[in-house]
């Protein structure tokens, strides 16, 4: 069994948990994918699970045009990790964010995600509000891709990213 980590900032029961569900019912809609929610606003991902797992959903609210603080202790995290010789990088991941009118955060997300050796493969969904109708398939979709990815065993390599 395979094993995707989502991992997401919401502060409230809001619009990008609603998105992190979304995507989690589209990867467990693959047989042979198990899944993991971590709200970093709530806990803290313990390394070895980034280790054990095969891939990443990464999800954050819009703040100014940049992702939420605890997501990006996160990505701290794992460069700390790496410079401690764990296994945290070279995994498939995808990107989600939610926003009320901007949206320009996803920039910093895929940056981090890219530098945190990871591969997006699956173009990032940016919703504004709560996902429903197209941008709740959309939302589901990107689950599916990643575990697609994750089932065929993409690998990151280091360069541009999709």
């Amino acid at each position: 069994m395979k094993t995707v980590l989502i991992v997401y900032h919401s502060q409230y029961e809001g619009n990008t948990r609603k998105a992190a569900r979304l995507v989690a019912r589209g990867c467990a809609g693959i047989p042979g994918v198990s899944v993991r929610l971590y709200d970093v606003h709530r806990e803290r991902v313990p390394i070895g699970a980034v280790e054990r797992a095969d891939g990443l959903a990464l999800g954050s609210p819009d703040y100014f045009t940049y992702i939420a603080g605890d997501l990006k202790q996160f990505f701290d995290d794992l460069k700390i990790a790496e410079w401690a010789g764990r296994k945290v990088t070279g995994k498939p991941c995808v990107c989600f964010l939610t926003h009320g009118g901007g949206g320009g955060g996803i920039r910093s997300l895929n940056y981090l995600a890219e530098h945190a050796g990871f591969t997006r493969v699956a173009k990032s969904l940016v919703c504004e509000g709560a996902p429903s109708g197209k941008a709740a398939e959309k939302a589901m979709a990107l689950g599916r891709a990643l575990a697609e990815a994750v089932l065929r065993g993409k690998r990151a390599r280091r360069g541009r990213k999709p």
